[in-house]
């Protein structure tokens, strides 16, 4: 599983490179398209434990993320919108609202993968990626809670986006998390957590 997790992060780090390292190529006429521009992304998240597989403790969670996403890096046209892959670099800071813990603050990566339609007024997306970050644990006060602060997570993230103005943009989705130590610590019951996302962007 830890083997899994370092290859995708590896994976969204080359491929978040690949994607600064053309944005530094000689300057270009303005980008029109708007997935040849940078975003930045603010969601506010709400989760809730679920599954058997993790913790028995009942856990919410309320997520805060400030995203950056490169212009695409693969670009695909069809007669019914266009399919890009960019990178996403997150800052996470998670309040635990109910759970032993009071918090959990990291980083993470992942591609995005999108779909425009022809208008570029409308487009689904998913990410799927990795990172890491540091809690309160409590796993050695409270049994379920996590053993250790330094912890690993992983994510789907996937949903809906309308752009209402050139440089504006907002979203629907719904979000998976896994947050765990990777067996680092004998403690380790990990988190399942799912709930929706409510998203802005600014494209510039």
């Amino acid at each position: 599983m830890i083997n899994g997790r370092a290859v995708g992060l590896a994976l969204a780090g080359i491929l978040f490179c690949a994607a600064w390292l053309r944005a530094d190529e000689p300057a270009a006429p303005a980008a029109h398209e708007v997935f040849d521009r940078w975003e930045v992304q603010y969601d506010t998240v709400a989760l809730w434990s679920i599954g058997r597989d993790a913790t028995p403790l009942s856990y919410t969670i309320l997520p805060q993320i400030l995203s950056v996403k490169t212009p695409q890096f693969t670009h695909l046209e069809t007669a019914i919108g266009d399919f890009v892959a960019r990178a996403r670099l997150s800052l996470l800071g998670e309040p635990i609202v109910r759970g032993p813990e009071t918090h959990f603050v990291g980083f993470s990566f992942s591609p995005s993968i999108e779909w425009w339609n022809n208008p570029r007024s409308l487009a689904a997306f998913c990410s799927v990626g990795g990172g890491v970050g540091f809690m309160d644990s409590q796993g050695y006060k409270v049994a379920g809670g996590q053993g250790q602060d330094f912890n690993l997570n992983w994510f789907i993230h996937t949903g809906l986006k309308y752009r209402w103005k050139d440089c504006f943009s907002a979203s629907l989705g719904i979000m998976f998390q896994h947050i765990s130590n990777g067996g680092q610590d004998p403690v380790n019951p990990g988190i399942n957590a799912l709930g929706p996302t409510l998203g802005v962007s600014y494209h510039f």
